[in-house]
């Protein structure tokens, strides 16, 4: 299936996140790697996916799983070679599946050539690739945001006897946007993999390019023209290419990362995500509405990127302090679940493995603008270990089968690079790819289904939304629309089964059709339109004038 030519095809994209180590190991090593995705593309296509999301596979230290970039134009030796990739690339667009690449522009490993010239002297050449300084003292106003390991955003180096700049790990120093050299090499990097083929880069950390004295070194006007200047050559050199944007602010923050559709084509939607966790937990859809109210219009050409669970801690930055101790105290009592400023744990121990709970934050994360990005082993609701250090605990190896090392190695069990799920309830045995498969009615399967519904239309990535305001505040119930097609998404947020008046007015005369079973429910008329939902029950409508 060749891949449609819509410039627009992010807005129609359902993107599933995968680490290539985690996936499937074709070789027998304990690691995955670039042959063994490219064997399991037919899962993603059968599943519905159209694009995935490839966590970063250069050459890296991996002392930040793989975020450390050591060299940026090549693959690390244990996922395999750069023709593995070529070939990756090459099958995933025969089966109509988009490649969406990391791009860490903001900082480089201190094991990368470029940092070790840097640091070796003063006089290098690429001294000012970096961000040096005589003092720890400068950019006093900027957060510190792994507050759990770092304790400035200055580090010493010995050999160099000066302080270089990081906004992560101190393995991690920052690059100097402000020298034209770093900004020409990085769009190098870029082209290298445009070239190639590569449909779009997801950028990590972008609001921390460039540092002024006396700001917080994030969001600045240089950074913004830092990122349309890279859009700007995209679109004259790979018109139809994708950037995608990380940056982890509020919605007014978020808002310039757009530009007038001249800078991202996408950014994730970060305060959206753990409103959706408070609005289930509260049973009320106030944090939901209150936030996406918020959320100032973007260019038509644009769009937010909308996730449940990624790789990385469930955010809390951008929440209050009082709504941060509510998500603590409800969803990590365990004070190891907690890291930074967030909790470390995968969808299904968030929402103690409650099916209803998971169809229902699914079924939100596929109906609100936006697209929408399934973390790899959520579908068949994968588990965690809070045991593990940092966030491995949510990187564990995909499980595919009840059989060894769950169908992901051939390897002996202690050389996979990271142990296997064994609890009861999320270990392998109980929850595997290939039992789901096998009943129609597992959460894979039903994964399946509304992916294929949503994919039925446009309107979920295209549509305005406009909320309704029943009485009943458990419920969220919203209508999408594009041209002359509408949606009904009705959502019971409650473990309770509810009854919701609806004023559907304005579609009298309409008729619902339930978009999973295709079952016609009764016509709109003048009356408030009564519906009864089960807990957690959502139903999806098209409205039909017959």
């Amino acid at each position: 299936m060749p891949l449609n030519q819509d410039v627009l095809w992010y807005k129609d994209a359902i993107i599933y996140q995968v680490h290539v180590r985690t996936f499937f190991d074709s070789n027998g090593d304990g690691i995955g790697d670039f042959p063994g995705l490219e064997q399991k593309l037919g899962y993603l296509q059968e599943l519905g996916i159209n694009a995935i999301w490839l966590m970063p596979f250069f050459p890296s230290p991996l002392r930040d799983d793989g975020y450390d970039i050591a060299e940026y134009t090549t693959v690390h030796s244990a996922y395999g070679t750069l023709d593995d990739f070529r070939k990756l690339l090459e099958s995933a667009h025969n089966r109509g599946i988009r490649v969406i690449i990391e791009m860490v522009l903001n900082h480089t490993s201190d094991q990368h050539p470029w940092f070790q010239e840097s640091r070796s002297s003063r006089h290098n050449p690429r001294r000012d690739w970096y961000v040096w300084s005589d003092t720890d003292e400068r950019y006093k106003g900027t957060r510190i945001i792994f507050l759990d390991t770092e304790k400035s955003n200055w580090a010493w180096d010995p050999i160099s006897k000066a302080y270089y700049w990081h906004r992560f790990f101190s393995h991690q120093p920052d690059l100097n946007y402000d020298n034209p050299a770093v900004r020409e090499q990085m769009w190098k990097v870029m082209s290298f993999w445009l070239e190639m083929g590569v449909d779009g880069f997801r950028l990590d950390a972008v609001p921390y390019l460039v540092e002024r004295e006396g700001t917080n070194c994030e969001n600045l006007p240089e950074t913004h023209e830092v990122l349309k200047d890279l859009r700007r050559r995209l679109d004259e050199q790979f018109p139809g290419r994708m950037l995608l944007a990380e940056a982890n602010q509020w919605p007014a923050d978020l808002r310039p990362y757009f530009a007038d559709g001249n800078e991202f084509h996408m950014a994730f939607h970060f305060p959206l995500m753990p409103r959706m966790f408070m609005g289930l937990k509260l049973e009320d859809r106030k944090p939901i509405t209150e936030i996406l109210q918020q959320t100032p219009e973007i260019p038509p050409s644009c769009q937010w990127s909308l996730f449940l669970r990624n790789h990385d801690e469930l955010t809390l930055e951008m929440v209050t302090d009082m709504e941060r101790d509510y998500m603590y105290d409800t969803y990590a009592e365990n004070k190891t679940m907690r890291l930074n400023l967030g909790i470390r744990r995968r969808l299904a121990p968030l929402l103690e493995n409650d099916r209803r709970r998971i169809e229902l934050m699914n079924g939100l994360l596929m109906s609100l603008p936006g697209t929408p990005i399934v973390y790899y082993g959520d579908e068949i609701g994968m588990g965690d270990n809070i045991n593990l250090g940092d966030r491995n605990g949510v990187r564990t190896p995909m499980q595919w089968s009840g059989g060894w090392n769950a169908g992901f190695s051939t390897a002996e069990p202690d050389r996979l690079y990271a142990p296997l799920i064994q609890n009861p309830v999320y270990g392998y045995p109980a929850v595997n790819v290939l039992s789901q498969l096998g009943s129609e009615h597992s959460l894979l399967r039903w994964m399946q289904r509304m992916i294929m519904v949503r994919a039925s239309t446009a309107v979920f990535g295209r549509g305005s939304i406009e909320f309704l305001r029943p009485a009943n505040h458990r419920i969220l119930a919203y209508v999408r629309r594009l041209g002359k097609e509408a949606v009904l998404a009705v959502n019971n947020l409650s473990g309770a089964a509810q009854a919701v008046e609806l004023d559907l007015k304005k579609y009298k005369g309409n008729i619902l059709i339930e978009m999973s079973g295709k079952n016609i429910f009764p016509r709109v008329g003048e009356q408030p339109y009564l519906l009864t939902l089960g807990p957690y029950q959502f139903f999806w409508f098209r409205l039909r004038r017959i």
